[in-house]
């Protein structure tokens, strides 16, 4: 648990985020990706080269700073979050890496302003939000691989017809390489599709907006 003073230097930093949020985003991700890269491929690129993916996670480091004191007013953003999260399979362990280059990149974007006093502030309040993450997302994890039909991590599907809806669109259809059945689908879930592509190691992975989407993420490969 924050203690007042934290909660009260957390609050009082949110001018700074609205001023800065996305330079330390940005430098956030580049920071984490220059010692990770082997986390990449949870992240989509086109949206890193865009910038979206750095004003989201500024706009959400905001929210969560301003609602600090009053978390389960989040829970929303949270909601969606974990969603997303668990379609790429973001695990526990990943939480510490982020800290880290979360509050470098807060210190080394804010300089001198970043004070022992808010570098700890935020450790705590990043730790605050990470337990919760992770526990919404244990749950998610747990619930899609006890389901009937479910799985936990990914599982092998394979292409099975390929309608050629016009010019420019087709419609894959996927069917799991083990024959067993899949869970009920619920709207507004992910499906993450992680491709083989020869001559490219790792598989890429990356997800996609469908009408119905399964519960947990299928891997296809044509």
């Amino acid at each position: 648990m924050l203690t007042p003073d934290q909660l009260s230097i957390v609050k009082a930093t949110v001018p700074a985020l609205e001023a800065h949020g996305e330079t330390i985003t940005r430098h956030f991700y580049a920071s984490m990706f220059a010692a990770h890269p082997e986390l990449l491929n949870i992240f989509n690129p086109a949206n890193q080269k865009t910038g979206k993916q750095a004003r989201s996670l500024a706009a959400s480091v905001l929210a969560y700073a301003a609602n600090i004191d009053h978390p389960e007013r989040l829970g929303g953003m949270v909601g969606r979050i974990a969603h997303k999260h668990v379609s790429l399979e973001v695990l526990p362990e990943h939480y510490p890496i982020v800290g880290e280059h979360l509050l470098g990149a807060i210190a080394t974007v804010l300089g001198d302003a970043a004070t022992p006093e808010i570098l700890d502030a935020w450790a705590a309040a990043y730790g605050q939000l990470a337990d919760i993450m992770i526990g919404v997302e244990r749950g998610m994890y747990a619930g899609a691989a006890q389901q009937p039909g479910g799985w936990p991590g990914f599982k092998p599907f394979r292409v099975v017809k390929k309608v050629q809806e016009s010019r420019v669109i087709a419609s894959l259809v996927l069917a799991p390489v083990d024959g067993q059945p899949l869970p009920p689908f619920q709207p507004g879930q992910y499906l993450s599709l992680q491709v083989r592509v020869p001559g490219v190691r790792p598989p890429r992975s990356a997800s996609t907006a469908c009408r119905t989407r399964p519960t947990a993420r299928p891997t296809a490969s044509a």
